[in-house]
């Protein structure tokens, strides 16, 4: 095939149509899968390894192209190009080096054809098999330049961005990020270099020195991928991640290579790779794959156990790139939000609507909840939200709790429900039977962990987080299942989710925020709201994320209550002139600091009533004499409501 034989659709013509920039992708993105070994498929096809496998693209395009779209159907995200020796030097070892452009240009158009407009496809740059020396046999410039060849034909084939792999010479990196800089500015470049069971690449350099150097390089990804297993990764991706702020790729072996009547079998299994695939995302990698010894297979299980993935400090959630709702079939509609429930209603009508935070029994009687969720609904309040076991402790069911507040009060629920206590099977049968029992509005988050709680030894379970849960229960309201299988008719909940206005790290908060909605979430409800000025904040920045929010609402009871707040409970946050107007109120007597503390919850109140949708009002220790109390505020304040709230 000549350069001139090659289709329209193959050449660089497709090169960035209706396909979102990679690192743009990326940012929206919490974790881009990457495919496998591609020469590992190759071998497994009976292509011996002495044969060129560059020089496939050309001979066996077929086979090649069946390679890419098994990657894609298995869920990669990034399809990799077959190019990784297809530079002048290891080409010319198999009298390959006089079609060097055309095996580029069209290992990139194989890899475009199987991977469509959706996927994005990276162009493979390998070492060149030389020794990089300033004075040596193969200078700093002519290694630019064997590198800039390869890529002025990866780029004519259509790729989204250069994946530099497997290096282990600083040298011959920092040559190769050159000449990408200089054929294509602008187009990302994945630097990973190669490294040893010591985590150090193959000519010494540690791993926080590698790591920084291609961060002041300009590498917009960094990374480590070959050599080695995924244990050793996990050691080094810890040491970068302490020296630069890139986003970073892990593509390990699976395992050590072993040979068996002349084949290479790699004994790491899929199952073991899909493991470290999560440990990887929750130290915090971005890109997450496979080199020597991975197939299709391997790609699949890391995909599912990434959906799965246990939230931690640096932890994503992979939402973006499911599965389609229903494969071969079309979308279900959702039911409109309106008629989800009279909740949803209030909302889109902007009617203020006023929920209270009730906590399940300790015990198996629901009599003292049932009556104060009486006196509430009575009283006009709207709705009645039950946490899920909230800061671990161990409590009645809240699922058991506002079914009886339902079907008993007749009030409106919203249960809270959490990621810690069930796998996600468990997950995914409580919420189908939360749908079957009546009970359509939902709110989703991730649960405090276990140490913080009765019992601190019990174990969490995080398959995933309220991301994933927010776009589990969206794909529930479309109709199918994370697996793509049906659910007639689709469930019609409304999805809430939590934010804090007033988080320490606001560029995470925001972010995590940002793919809640994007996963589905249809309004949200605020940590506790002590200082308004945090929460103008917050809504300006994301007003153009078009969701309603609710503030929370706590009135203090005293300043103990106020002190446990601000250094117990996760996500609270009790500014200090609030800790010390408690101080000085708790210096007069108890019944002075709760009548502070309403105070202070009836300020933000009228601080924020104008710019939230709805509040919702905790009851401090089941007291909901002091959620009327703030409560009283409203009659005060311009707000539209159908029922006004009377107090008994």
């Amino acid at each position: 095939m000549s350069e001139k034989e090659i289709p329209e659709t193959q050449a660089g013509s497709v090169r960035g149509a209706e396909r979102l920039p990679f690192l743009d992708s990326l940012e929206e993105s919490v974790v881009v899968l990457l495919d496998g070994g591609v020469g590992t498929e190759l071998y497994n096809r009976g292509f011996y390894l002495n044969e060129c496998y560059d020089a496939l693209n050309l001979m066996a395009a077929k086979g090649v192209t069946e390679i890419h779209q098994a990657y894609a159907r298995a869920g990669a995200r990034v399809i990799t190009t077959n190019t990784f020796g297809a530079n002048r030097n290891k080409l010319s070892k198999h009298g390959f080096e006089e079609e060097l452009h055309q095996i580029n240009v069209v290992g990139a158009s194989l890899a475009r054809q199987a991977a469509g407009e959706g996927l994005h496809v990276a162009g493979s740059i390998g070492p060149l098999g030389l020794r990089v020396e300033p004075f040596g046999p193969t200078s700093e410039r002519e290694a630019r330049e064997m590198f800039a060849e390869q890529m002025r034909g990866l780029l004519e084939g259509g790729v989204d961005l250069f994946v530099i792999e497997t290096i282990s010479d600083l040298v011959e990196m920092r040559e190769a990020i050159r000449a990408a800089q200089e054929v294509a500015p602008g187009l990302p470049v994945l630097a990973s270099m190669t490294v040893g069971d010591d985590g150090r690449s193959l000519y010494g350099t540690t791993a926080e020195v590698f790591a920084s150097r291609l961060d002041e390089w300009g590498a917009d990804i960094i990374g480590v991928n070959c050599s080695v297993g995924p244990r050793p990764m996990l050691e080094t991706l810890e040491r970068m991640l302490s020296v630069t702020e890139k986003p970073i790729s892990v593509q390990p072996n699976a395992g050590a290579p072993r040979l068996h009547d002349g084949r290479q079998i790699y004994l790491a299994s899929a199952e073991y790779m899909a493991e470290y695939a999560k440990r990887f995302v929750q130290t915090g990698a971005r890109l997450v794959g496979g080199c020597c010894g991975t197939t299709p297979e391997y790609v699949r299980a890391m995909r599912d156990a990434i959906r799965m993935q246990v939230p931690g400090t640096r932890a994503f959630e992979f939402v973006d790139h499911l599965p389609e709702i229903v494969s071969g079939t079309e979308r279900i509609e959702e039911v409109p939000q309106r008629d989800k429930s009279s909740l949803a209603q209030r909302i889109i009508d902007k009617r203020f609507p006023v929920s209270v935070e009730l906590v399940s029994p300790r015990g198996w009687l629901p009599d003292r909840v049932l009556a104060s969720a009486k006196t509430l609904h009575e009283a006009g309040v709207d709705c009645i939200n039950v946490p899920d076991g909230p800061r671990a402790s161990c409590r009645m069911s809240n699922q058991a709790i506002c079914l009886l507040l339902r079907h008993q009060i007749g009030i409106e629920v919203l249960p809270h429900y959490c990621c810690r206590d069930r796998n996600l099977l468990g997950m995914m049968s409580d919420i189908l039977g939360l749908a079957a029992l009546g009970l359509h509005n939902i709110l989703l988050i991730t649960g405090d962990p276990p140490k913080m709680g009765d019992y601190p030894d019990a174990t969490a379970v995080f398959d995933i987080d309220s991301i994933g849960l927010t776009n589990l229960v969206k794909r529930f309201n479309q109709g199918s299942d994370l697996g793509g299988n049906p659910i007639t008719p689709p469930t019609q909940f409304l999805i809430g989710v939590g934010c804090n206005p007033g988080a320490i790290d606001l560029e995470k908060e925001l972010a995590r925020f940002r793919w809640k909605v994007k996963a589905g979430a249809e309004f949200a409800i605020t940590q506790p709201v002590f200082d308004p000025e945090k929460l103008f904040k917050w809504l300006e920045l994301t007003k153009d994320f078009q969701i309603p929010i609710m503030a929370g609402i706590w009135p203090l009871q005293s300043l103990r209550n106020a002190e446990f707040m601000n250094s117990e409970v996760p996500g609270a946050n009790v500014p200090d002139p609030v800790l010390k107007r408690m101080a000085a109120a708790q210096e007069k007597g108890k019944e002075f600091a709760r009548a502070e503390g309403v105070e202070i919850a009836r300020e933000a109140v009228r601080g924020v009533h104008d710019a939230v949708v709805g509040i919702q009002v905790s009851a401090p220790f089941g007291r909901i004499d002091s959620a009327f109390d703030v409560l009283d505020v409203l009659d005060d304040l311009p707000i539209d409501r159908v029922v006004p709230i009377t107090r008994p």
